[in-house]
């Protein structure tokens, strides 16, 4: 979709360094001109020196446009500014990957072809922790720099508002990272997988990285042949060629650059079918395939049972991807959710808690990668109703009562604001710590509103509610004001003012039906795993 005009941001000082600077190979001119001197040249006509007088003049003015600094750019989100670039909308990413061993940068072509909503002298990529090695825009090398976490691209010509173009991209994609940087490439036991959220994808390829700008994916992954590959969306080949073995896919429906997925490792893929025939893929360590079936075989219902609540299951295909990881949390990756394996193979969490977790995973797909927050500080509406169904799951399944938990969260909610921010403007993450974003305020504080709303119109507005949420914003974005204008519709009345304190105030508002739940003092028991 087209950024937002109104997100358009100066550009960062020069002077602040980037954590990780963009490694560059010398640029090549876009233009050679040859002179009477070289071998082969000739003396030109009349008409041609002119014509070579114009062709250098359009150079001079192109180098010296090149000589200014690069600046990077952002799309202005409260959270996150320098993600995204204005003027283009993005509509695929093929991402092409050579795997050889772990600890390697893997070799990598990335296209993408996008459209422009603005004339363009420079087209910014968010792209950082590789080397470039070339680009080109449509077929002719381009000149390229860093600024910032951005590779800033210089056509040979500006690009006009409402143009077609495509970008290639010949890169490195470096899956080491250093010990204060998060996300992008994490090394499991055998291999790698993706943790792109909320800022990591360009870590790994370059793109526009921010949710406002959804895309189609392809992916061709080329690894050892003992070695397994799976990507987001649906095989379209696999190509084995001596010692090698390359893998493709493409996505049937668009999505953000945080929910791509890649997984190269000795893995086996685990096929049943789900709801109404839906492909159902598993990818879990070979080794471990038989010990997790388990788990593996839950996914069916708890699909159906989603469905149930909020309509058809949005995508071609979904799975669970096991890894041999050590990440902190689970990942919703689009269509193939991330689980650290040791979850569910180590004693730990009863089995009632890592079903809840599952169908937070699964219930992201609907809200978060169906319908994408358009900012991050939209992201309430992804984890405050994974959380929410994850709940209700629980309620329904191990008789574990929702209010209870409500209840509970509205003891901490005070404390949570105050540590977090209120769960539609949550406080910023710390440098360096981008998983801070992920807080309490968002999880249970956020579903707290969802309770509450729930309280406030009745159950059956509030189930036709989220059944319209995903229908009418499906594989598309929004945001809080698109959530607080449907469900004022749907109960037929204006709910801002209602809304308003529970998404922004500093303290947490009376609970409708319980004037006698209050703020209470902070437990000493550690938070539960950390989802996503």
């Amino acid at each position: 979709m087209p950024l937002n005009p109104r997100f358009r941001l100066r550009p960062r000082p020069q002077s602040e360094p980037s954590p990780h600077p963009l490694r560059t190979q010398p640029e090549t001119p876009p233009h050679h001109l040859p002179s009477p001197s070289e071998p082969g040249s000739a003396r030109p006509g009349r008409h041609r020196c002119r014509k070579a007088a114009l062709l250098a003049s359009a150079v001079s003015l192109c180098l010296v446009a090149a000589a200014a600094p690069a600046e990077p750019l952002g799309v202005g989100d409260r959270l996150f500014p320098y993600l995204g670039n204005p003027g283009y909308d993005v509509a695929s990413y093929a991402l092409d990957f050579t795997y050889t061993a772990q600890d390697e940068p893997l070799e990598a072509v990335t296209t993408i072809d996008a459209r422009t909503t603005a004339d363009l002298e420079r087209v910014n990529l968010d792209f950082t922790h590789g080397t470039v090695r070339s680009v080109e825009i449509d077929g002719l090398a381009a000149g390229f720099s860093s600024a910032g976490e951005d590779l800033v691209v210089t056509p040979r010509h500006p690009l006009i508002e409402g143009r077609w173009f495509r970008i290639t991209v010949r890169h490195t994609s470096d899956p080491v990272y250093a010990e204060d940087r998060q996300g992008g490439w994490v090394r499991t036991a055998d291999g790698l997988a993706m943790t792109n959220q909320a800022d990591a994808a360009h870590l790994v390829f370059p793109c526009n990285d921010h949710p406002s700008d959804k895309a189609m994916f392809s992916f061709r992954v080329t690894a050892p042949k003992a070695y397994t590959v799976v990507a987001n969306g649906l095989p379209t080949g696999t190509d084995r060629n001596g010692a090698t073995t390359t893998w493709t896919y493409r996505t049937r429906h668009p999505m953000a650059t945080e929910l791509a997925q890649v997984s190269i490792g000795r893995s086996a893929v685990v096929r049943r079918e789900g709801p109404h025939g839906l492909p159902l893929r598993d990818v879990v360590p070979a080794a471990d395939r038989e010990a997790l079936e388990p788990w593996l075989a839950k996914t069916p219902d708890q699909v159906a049972w989603m469905e149930g609540k909020v309509g058809r299951y949005p995508f071609e295909t979904y799975g669970v991807l096991m890894a041999q990881a050590s990440t902190g949390f689970e990942l919703e990756t689009q269509t193939l959710s991330l689980f650290e394996k040791s979850l569910f193979t180590e004693p730990g969490y009863p089995e009632w808690y890592l079903e809840s977790i599952m169908v937070h995973e699964l219930s992201h797909q609907w809200f978060g990668d169906s319908v994408t927050p358009r900012a991050w500080s939209d992201v309430w509406l992804n984890e405050g109703h994974a959380t929410w169904y994850e709940a209700l799951y629980s309620e329904e399944r191990a008789n574990r009562p929702l209010e209870t938990r409500m209840k509970a969260a509205y003891g901490a909610s005070d404390r949570w604001r105050a540590a977090g921010g209120p769960p539609a403007r949550p406080k910023p993450p710390a440098p360096g710590q981008k998983i801070d974003l992920f807080r309490p305020n968002v999880y249970d504080g956020a579903a707290l509103i969802l309770y509450a709303l729930r309280q406030e119109i009745g159950r059956p507005a509030f189930e036709r509610l989220e059944r319209l949420w995903v229908q009418r914003h499906r594989d598309a974005t929004a945001g809080t004001a698109d959530f607080v204008r449907l469900a004022s519709a749907v109960a037929g009345r204006d709910l801002d003012g209602f809304l308003r304190p529970w998404l922004y105030d500093e303290k947490t508002p009376p609970m409708p039906g319980h004037p006698d739940w209050k703020p209470t003092a902070a437990p000493k028991a550690a938070e539960p795993h950390l989802k996503r």
